[in-house]
């Protein structure tokens, strides 16, 4: 018999998530499984058109640009229009572009070109998507509550998006590139059907009618103004060049006969799978490890974590060692990412929620692209492997902003 959440212990009701939280977990869940699935298909397919580092790791860029081009500009209509139905708008068009590229397919008329410009598509829609998705959540739940819930978000998101979503892409891939893209569309819609089923209104209440340029400009302003922040966006922002390097080309490095790991289109989404194994971990941990050890320690432990996580495949092409470098990698990281977005949520107010969020990842998401461009010209220069070790030293090289990240300065944060 279900309980009224009036009758529970307080402790008790503290901890209920609540339904409209899980509707949106549920939606994230097929949002994320296309989302992962379609990181895998898009470089599978792009190798049938192209062998070189250069044009392949491009796709990342095109895929992640609209987070240095439309980041900001997200924010603000996060905060101007409801927050659920830009989420359904963004998985809408996201369904739209795959099902005009199935049709460009059938006509016999793919390209690199073409993936280039729906991948560009796609990460648009993404930048919407992201940035409505994590305002919306202090909307649903308690603020005592965020880490809990993000964790629990993480863990869906990954499990999707990184432990089903890649072995499924390579699957869907083997079965037909058709099929893949269709079966993406399909989750997607789906994903934008629970959605809808959220009830209620997700708009911020405005106080002022001030211009998009000044509420970018308010949402830079409160960024700017918390060194905790300031140095936890640059945190984010050295991680993500740095994953992004490696990732761009890893592909080349793991896909394939004349590959240094030899797997197959499979054996790669298998391999990425481990990840999210260690990454689902992670969050589920997250809010456990925060009580007990500490924020300070966490984001110590993602550094290291990354380290592993790139420098592994620097060091060897055994599919066994690297996937257990993903595997600890994966758990660190994500830990340490539950704490920094919880801990961003906390301190903003909801009103500019969606500005700070967009202007934190324009700058901890907008150095992807260039990452991605990076880890091209680096591979194509220099190789695969040593592209792997100069990215993972990047990544050791957070330690020096540590200083700035302990917990009595994440603490005075929360307060002030």
């Amino acid at each position: 018999m279900k309980v009224p959440e009036t009758s529970l212990h307080k402790d008790d009701v503290g901890r209920v998530l609540g339904r409209r939280f899980w509707i949106l977990w549920t939606s994230s869940g097929w949002s994320n499984l296309a989302d992962g699935s379609f990181h895998v298909v898009l470089p599978l397919v792009a190798v049938s058109f192209t062998q070189s580092p250069a044009l392949v790791a491009g796709l990342t860029f095109a895929l992640t640009l609209p987070w240095l081009l439309f980041a900001l500009i997200a924010g603000a209509l996060a905060d101007r229009s409801d927050r659920r139905v830009l989420m359904v708008a963004a998985n809408g068009a996201r369904a739209v572009l795959l099902i005009i590229l199935v049709l460009v397919i059938v006509l016999d008329a793919g390209s690199i070109a073409l993936l280039y410009v729906v991948a560009f598509g796609i990460g648009t829609a993404e930048t919407v998507y992201d940035t409505a998705a994590q305002s919306i959540l202090p909307q649903l739940v308690r603020r005592e509550q965020l880490s809990r819930a993000n964790g629990r978000l993480y863990a869906v998101e990954l499990t999707t998006n990184q432990f089903v979503g890649p072995p499924l892409g390579g699957l869907l891939v083997a079965a037909g590139v058709m099929l893949a893209f269709g079966a993406q569309a399909a989750m997607w819609v789906v994903a934008l059907g629970s959605l809808l089923l959220v009830r209620g209104s997700f708009k911020p209440a405005r106080t002022s009618g001030a211009s998009v340029r000044a509420d970018i400009a308010e949402g830079l302003r409160f960024l700017w103004s918390h060194a905790v922040l300031r140095a936890l966006a640059l945190f984010t922002g050295i991680f993500n060049l740095a994953t992004s390097a490696m990732m761009a080309v890893f592909v080349l490095f793991a896909v394939g006969p004349a590959s240094a790991m030899g797997l197959t289109e499979l054996g790669y989404g298998v391999l990425l799978s481990v990840v999210a194994a260690g990454s689902v971990l992670g969050s589920l941990l997250a809010g456990w490890a925060e009580r007990r050890i500490g924020r300070a320690l966490l984001i110590s432990f993602a550094i290291l974590g990354g380290v592993v996580f790139i420098g592994t495949p620097a060091l060897t092409s055994s599919a066994l060692l690297v996937g257990g470098g993903f595997f600890i990698g994966g758990a660190a990281i994500v830990m340490g990412n539950v704490i920094i977005v919880s801990l961003r949520q906390r301190i903003t107010p909801n009103e500019l929620l969606g500005r700070v969020n967009s202007a934190y990842r324009l700058v901890g998401w907008g150095t992807m692209p260039i990452g991605a461009l990076l880890g091209g010209f680096l591979a194509q220069a220099l190789g695969l492997q040593p592209t792997f070790a100069i990215m993972a030293l990047v990544v050791l090289a957070l330690v020096a902003l540590l200083p700035l990240l302990t917990n009595p300065a994440l603490d005075a944060v929360e307060v002030a």
